[in-house]
């Protein structure tokens, strides 16, 4: 995405921030449309993050505001909660805007990434639009390569990142596009283990996968048997990819990652 303006129903967007910008004055049209459009607009407020003033907020907003450090279950829940509200007032649908800080990360880069995944699958099932901000100043490189993989749209300054996205297509399953390689191996595997952190059978579609290398099936693989009695189900690969999965000897009984049609 060029900017902000072009944010549509369901989106999930990870905007790079100016490093002279700020979360207020940066959004100013994008919290202006939801009056224009008929969205609610939430901002959810964390240890770091300057809120809105209430004379800058429009009247159609709420201001979720953590004491602390806030679990990925609390936040959904919160953020769930609001759209149900925002369903009953007669509004389309809800704006979530959010700024991500280090400091409010104790359980590091992979928990931040299970975070993004659920926000992406609420985006995807509830129709929300969910604006996840972060001032790359404040970032470690290596951890916006990762935000940015598991965002299926993106604003503002480019990372460095992996050829792959991995995105939301429906309940505990996900798309990967892309190409999974030794410079992006780490990167899935620590997506793949942030999506199975909730869920006892992920499905994986590759549909959109154009290839995957020796070093992203063993992060496959290695993410599949972090956690015991969990498995991967991956579907729609196409052919080249299921020959390299049989070559390299992982289509057999005790790998618990099943590579269908």
């Amino acid at each position: 995405m060029a900017s902000l303006d072009e944010v549509a129903l369901g989106d999930h967007v990870c905007w790079f921030m100016n490093s002279s910008g700020t979360l207020l004055s940066d959004t100013r049209a994008y919290v202006a449309d939801g009056a224009l459009y008929g969205d609610k607009v939430v901002v959810i407020g964390s240890p770091g993050t300057a809120p809105i003033p209430r004379d800058c907020r429009p009247a159609t907003s709420v201001v979720l505001d953590f004491p602390g450090p806030a679990a990925a279950s609390s936040l959904l829940t919160a953020v769930r909660r609001e759209v149900r509200t925002a369903a009953r007032e007669g509004f389309r649908s809800v704006r979530v805007l959010t700024e991500a800080t280090p400091v409010a990360l104790p359980g590091g880069v992979e928990e931040l990434l299970a975070q993004e995944l659920k926000l992406d699958e609420f985006a995807a099932e509830s129709g929300a639009i969910v604006v996840c901000a972060f001032h790359p100043s404040l970032w470690d490189p290596l951890a916006l390569e990762r935000v940015a993989c598991v965002h299926p749209h993106e604003v503002g300054r480019r990372a460095v990142r992996p050829a792959f996205r991995m995105f939301s297509t429906g309940t505990d399953e996900w798309s990967v596009d892309g190409v999974i390689d030794s410079e992006g191996a780490d990167a899935f595997n620590t997506a793949a283990r942030a999506a199975m952190a909730h869920a006892p059978a992920l499905r994986l579609r590759f549909d959109a996968l154009e290839m995957i290398d020796a070093a992203g099936m063993h992060a496959l693989v290695d993410a599949a048997r972090h956690l015991p009695d969990r498995r991967i189900l991956v579907d729609g690969a196409n052919e080249t990819v299921r020959l390299c999965w049989q070559l390299a000897g992982y289509a057999n009984q005790g790998v618990p990652v099943v590579m269908g049609p």
